[in-house]
């Protein structure tokens, strides 16, 4: 695991590993690898810089912090339904990080059931793997990165009451 979940300032719960994930997707992986090593497509797709997407490699590359990582950690400010898909369960939140800005995430689970935690209040840890894109460089001139969520933890209480 990589998100330090025992140093959390109380019991907080893992709701989405991306390995899960892409075991109930194969061809998942198996569409992203193949947009990879087609010349013909080359601004379209992941580079392949850290090994094929999902692949032992790229897994192996994840756990040893050779592939760009960025954690986030904050408190959910809001949680609400977006995108135009009619649906009713919240799918996006509000952070409010340390450094006092908002960032908006998607909620992400294995199990729908544990959208229900993602309340005002309690603190979310997410991982990405910042797996480089085909197309570089990026519109401020760095590095083009998928921000690939990799595990999501929520609190199992709300932290703060005054967010």
């Amino acid at each position: 695991m990589l998100l330090c979940l025992e140093k959390a300032s109380g019991p907080m719960k893992l709701v989405y590993k991306h390995s899960e994930k892409l075991k109930a997707d194969p061809e998942r992986v198996a569409a992203a690898q193949a947009l990879t090593v087609n010349q013909s497509k080359p601004a379209l797709g992941l580079k392949g810089t850290y090994g094929l997407y999902g692949s032992p490699e790229w897994w192996v590359n994840i756990q040893q912090r050779k592939m760009p990582l960025l954690f986030v950690s904050g408190i959910v400010h809001r949680a609400y339904v977006a995108g135009q898909d009619g649906g009713n369960e919240n799918n996006g939140i509000d952070l409010l990080l340390d450094d006092g800005s908002v960032r908006a995430e998607g909620i992400y689970v294995n199990d729908k059931t544990d959208i229900s935690l993602f309340r005002v209040g309690c603190r979310v840890q997410i991982v990405f793997a910042l797996d480089e894109l085909k197309k570089q460089p990026a519109p401020d001139g760095g590095i083009n990165y998928l921000e690939v969520p990799l595990e999501m933890a929520v609190s199992l209480e709300p932290v703060t009451t005054s967010v």
